[in-house]
C-alpha cells in the first residue's frame, strides 16, 4: 500500500502544480482567459460627478453593420406632364400637317399659273442661239457645275414622293449621329437626346430622342425600314398627314415607353427612331397585309406584311415579359399599336375632322374672300 499512499501524494502534487501553472499564464497571456471562459472585468466608463452620471455616447452605427439604416427607396416620378406633353404635341402636330396641306395646295396652283406663263412665253422665243452663245461663255468649271446640278436634279426627280419626304428625316439623325461623336456636347446629348421616366427633363426629350442614335447600325436598320415604307405610307395618308403621324408616333412610343418602366422599376434611358418607324411599318403591313416583304440579305425567303406585323408584336411582347433589355420593347409595340389603331380608326377620327380649322386659318389668310378652300376637301386624293 506504500506506493499507492506515495501515488497519491504525487497525483496531489500535480494537481497543485498544474494550478500554478494556469494561473501564472492567465496574467500574462489574455488568449487563455478567452478560451477557458475567463473574462476580466472592463473598466467603467462611468464618470460621477455629484449625483449625476454620465454614460458614454453611442457611436453612429456603420454602413455594413445590422444597424445601419436601408438605403431610400427610388421615388417614382410623376407622368402628368409627359402626358399632357404628349396629348398637346400630338394635336398640333396634326393642325400643323393641315395647314401645311393647305399652302401646299395653294402654292401648287399660284405654281401652275406661272407655268402656263412661263410656257407660252418659251414658245413665244425661238431664238435657239442666244442659249448656244450663252453656253460658249461660260467657263469649263462652270460647266461642269451645271452638268453636276444637272445629275443631281434627275436623281431627285427620279425619287417618289415618299423617299423626297424622308430624305430630310435621315439628313436629321444622321447630323445628330455626328454631334454623338463631339465629347464637348455628350452631356447635352444625354440631357436632351435620351428619353429617361426618372429624369429631371422628360417632356423634350420625348420628340429629339426619336431622332437620335448613338450606333451607326442601329440608326442605319431604322432608316433603311424607314426608305422602304416611305412610299407605300406616304402614298396612303400624304407627306403632310405622314409627318403630323411619324411626329406623334415618336412621342406616343416614348410615352408608352415611360409608363412601363415606371411601372417596373427599370429607369434607364432610351433612344432612337424605332417607335415611330415601327408605326410606319405597322399601318402600311394593317392597311395592305396580303404585300410581300423580304429581307434584304435573304431575297429568297418571302413572307406576308401581316405575317410580319403578327411576328413583330409577339417578339417584343416577349422580350417586354421577360426584360429584356437589349430594345425599348415598350417603345416598339406603343409605336406598333398607334400605326395599327391610326389607319382603321384615327384617319377618321382626327384627319376628316381638320376642316374648321382649315376654314379658321384661310380666313385669316385671306380676310374677305369666300370660295373653295385647298385642303378642306380630300387634298390631293388623300380624304
Amino acid at each position: 500500500m506504500a506506493w499507492r499512499g506515495c501515488l497519491v501524494k504525487w497525483s496531489r502534487i500535480e494537481s497543485i502544480k498544474s494550478q500554478n501553472t494556469i494561473t501564472c499564464g492567465s496574467r500574462f497571456n489574455p488568449y487563455h482567459q478567452q478560451r477557458f471562459g475567463f473574462r476580466r472585468e472592463a473598466k467603467r466608463s462611468d464618470t460621477k460627478r455629484g449625483n449625476e452620471t454620465q454614460e458614454p455616447k453611442a457611436l453612429p452605427p456603420e454602413a455594413g453593420t445590422p444597424g445601419s439604416q436601408p438605403p431610400p427607396k427610388i421615388r417614382r416620378p410623376s407622368l402628368l406632364r409627359p402626358l399632357m406633353f404628349t396629348v398637346g404635341f400630338t394635336g398640333c402636330s396634326f393642325g400643323a400637317a393641315a395647314i401645311l396641306q393647305y399652302e401646299t395646295l395653294k402654292s401648287r396652283v399660284q405654281a401652275a399659273k406661272d407655268g402656263e406663263e412661263l410656257e407660252k412665253l418659251v414658245m413665244g422665243s425661238q431664238d435657239m442661239a442666244y442659249w448656244h452663245d450663252w453656253w460658249n461663255q461660260l467657263s469649263s468649271l462652270q460647266r461642269q457645275a451645271l452638268l453636276l446640278m444637272s445629275m443631281i436634279d434627275d436623281f431627285w426627280s427620279s425619287l417618289t414622293e415618299g423617299q423626297k419626304t424622308v430624305t430630310g428625316i435621315i439628313a436629321i439623325n444622321t447630323a445628330v449621329l455626328c454631334c454623338w461623336r463631339i465629347p464637348s456636347l455628350q452631356r447635352n446629348m444625354i440631357k436632351y437626346f435620351t428619353s429617361n421616366p426618372a429624369s429631371k427633363t422628360r417632356c423634350l426629350p420625348m420628340i429629339l430622342s426619336s431622332f437620335s442614335h448613338y450606333s451607326i447600325i442601329h440608326m442605319m436598320a431604322n432608316m433603311y425600314v424607314l426608305w422602304t415604307f416611305s412610299s407605300g405610307i406616304v402614298s396612303l395618308l400624304g407627306k403632310e398627314q405622314f409627318l403630323a403621324v411619324y411626329l406623334s408616333a415618336g412621342v406616343i412610343s416614348t410615352m408608352v415607353s415611360y409608363l412601363c418602366k415606371t411601372a417596373t422599376g427599370r429607369f434607364h434611358p432610351s433612344l432612337g427612331a424605332s417607335g415611330a418607324v415601327m408605326a410606319v411599318l405597322a399601318a402600311v403591313c394593317a392597311k395592305v397585309p396580303e404585300a410581300k416583304l423580304g429581307i434584304i440579305f435573304l431575297p429568297m425567303f418571302t413572307f406576308s406584311a401581316g405575317n410580319a406585323l403578327k411576328a413583330l408584336v409577339a417578339m417584343d411582347t416577349v422580350g417586354l415579359i421577360l426584360g429584356w433589355r437589349l430594345f425599348d420593347h415598350a417603345a416598339h409595340l406603343g409605336g406598333a399599336l398607334f400605326g395599327v389603331w391610326y389607319v382603321a380608326y384615327g384617319h377618321k377620327l382626327i384627319w376628316r375632322k381638320r376642316e374648321p380649322l382649315v376654314k379658321l386659318w384661310h380666313d385669316i389668310r385671306s380676310p374677305g374672300s369666300k370660295g373653295s378652300k385647298p385642303g378642306s376637301g380630300g387634298g390631293a386624293g388623300h380624304p
